[in-house]
C-alpha cells in the first residue's frame, strides 16, 4: 500500500518523469488487514475469492507508469536497483516500500500475502484443528475467524499473557479472557519448540521483521532491521527514502527517537512525506504522526492511539469486564500519552485529538466513562 500511495502521489502532484513499480509479489497492490479478518471470515457467496476485491484502484497504464510485479528486489549499488530477473534498474530517487516478512520458527505456516489467507481459509472450518503460535494482533484476530467457522483452536504464547510486551497485566489478562469467552483454549507462559501434534495446521504468528536484507550493508539500521530514517524519511543514503514497515524514522515528537509503526495507519500516511521531499527537495515536509492502529478480535473493535510508557499514568474509564471501555495513559503533568479504546471509537477520536495537543486532563474527570474525554481538558 505504501508504494502504491506514492507512485499515485507522485503523478498526482504532477511529477512527469519514469516511474517504475518493482514488487515481489504477482499482483497489483492490495489492502492487508481483510487477510486475517473478511478473507477468513467469509464463505460461500460472501467470499472474497479475488485479490481485485482487495485492490486500489489506480489505473497504472493511463499513469504510464511500468510495472514490474512478481519481481523481486535483490541488491542494491548507488543509483541501481538489481532485480530478480537479474535487471539493473538505475533511478535518481529510490522509495524503499518493502514492508515485512513473517518470523519463521522452521514449521507451521504464516499469513502475509493473500495466497496465504487462501491457504489458511481452505484448512480452517467444522472440526478441524488448528494451532496458533502467537498471541498477538495476528493471532487473535486468526483465532476469532477460525471460531466462526467453528474450528477447534489452542493459541500458543510465549509470555505470560497476551500483548504482555504492550500492556499492562490488568488489560491482558482481560483479552485473555476474551479468547476463553470465544472457546479458544490460551496456553500462555508456553513456548513452543516445534510444531503442536495435536492440530491438523499451524499457524505461526510471533511478529514480522522488516524486508531490508537485499539492501546490503550501507544502510543504517535499527536493531530489528528497519531503516533509519530522518523526520523526512529520508535513509542516511541521500536520494533513498524508506516508508511504511521498513522505516523507523526520527519523530521530534518523541524527543528524536527512532520509532516504527508497523500498521496500516502509518503506511497510508508515509507516502505524502516521501512525495513532498522527493518533488521539492528534502525538508518539504517532516512526518511525525500520532501512532494509530486497530484490530477486530472476538467481536470487539480495539483500537490504540499514541504511544505510552512504564512511567505513565493509566486511567480506566469502565470496567475491564464491561462489554466496552477504555484506557487512557496519563504522563507525570497529565498530558494523555495513548488511549486504548475497545468498543468505544469516541474516546479514541477524542483521545486523538488530545494526544496530539498535549492537553492537560482532569484524572478524575476522565476516571468517569460519563464525561466526555474532551471535557475532562483543564
Amino acid at each position: 500500500m505504501a508504494g502504491l500511495h506514492t507512485v499515485r502521489l507522485l503523478r498526482e502532484k504532477g511529477f512527469q518523469g519514469t516511474v517504475t513499480f518493482l514488487g515481489a509479489e504477482p499482483h497489483a497492490p492490495y489492502d492487508r488487514p481483510p487477510l486475517s479478518k473478511a478473507v477468513l471470515k467469509y464463505r460461500g457467496e460472501d467470499a472474497v475469492d479475488d485479490v481485485a476485491e482487495l485492490a486500489f484502484a489506480f489505473d497504472f497504464e493511463d499513469a504510464g507508469v511500468t510495472l514490474r510485479f512478481g519481481e523481486r528486489a535483490v541488491g542494491w549499488a548507488p543509483g541501481t536497483v538489481i532485480t530478480s530477473g537479474g535487471d539493473r534498474l538505475p533511478y535518481d530517487a529510490l522509495v524503499v516500500a518493502t514492508g515485512s516478512e513473517p518470523v519463521p520458527l522452521g514449521f507451521g505456516g504464516t499469513l502475509r500475502t493473500y495466497e496465504d489467507a487462501l491457504l489458511l481459509r481452505d484448512t480452517i472450518g467444522a472440526g478441524k484443528r488448528l494451532a496458533i503460535v502467537g498471541a498477538g494482533w495476528i493471532g487473535a484476530e486468526v483465532a476469532t475467524a477460525a471460531r466462526a467457522a467453528d474450528c477447534q483452536v489452542t493459541v500458543h504464547e510465549a509470555r505470560e499473557r497476551p500483548l504482555a510486551a504492550l500492556f499492562p497485566a490488568a488489560i491482558g489478562e482481560a483479552m485473555a479472557g476474551w479468547y476463553r469467552q470465544a472457546g479458544v483454549a490460551l496456553r500462555c507462559s508456553d513456548p513452543v519448540t516445534g510444531a503442536p501434534d495435536d492440530a491438523d495446521h499451524v499457524l505461526v504468528a510471533v511478529g514480522a521483521r522488516p524486508d531490508t536484507r537485499w539492501l546490503g550493508a550501507a544502510f543504517h539500521r535499527a536493531s530489528d532491521g528497519s531503516l533509519l530514517a530522518s523526520e523526512h524519511l529520508e535513509t542516511n543514503v541521500p536520494g533513498v527514502y524508506a516508508v511504511g514497515d521498513v522505516a523507523a524514522y526520527r519523530s521530534l515528537r518523541y524527543g528524536g527517537e527512532h520509532v516504527r509503526v508497523e500498521h496500516w495507519d502509518n503506511a497510508l500516511r508515509g507516502p505524502d512525506t516521501v512525495v513532498a521531499n522527493v518533488l521539492e527537495g528534502v525538508g518539504a515536509e517532516v512526518f511525525d504522526p500520532v501512532p494509530y492502529f486497530w484490530s477486530e478480535q472476538f467481536g470487539r473493535m480495539v483500537q490504540y492511539v499514541g504511544r505510552h510508557t512504564a512511567h505513565d499514568r493509566m486511567v480506566l474509564r469502565g470496567a475491564l469486564g464491561d462489554p466496552s471501555w477504555s484506557a487512557v495513559w496519563l504522563d507525570p503533568l497529565h498530558r494523555p500519552t495513548a488511549v486504548l479504546a475497545v468498543g468505544r471509537p469516541r474516546d479514541l477520536a477524542q483521545g486523538r485529538r488530545l494526544v496530539a495537543a498535549g492537553t492537560v486532563l482532569d484524572a478524575h474527570r476522565v476516571a468517569d466513562v460519563g464525561v466526555p474525554l474532551t471535557s475532562a481538558a483543564v
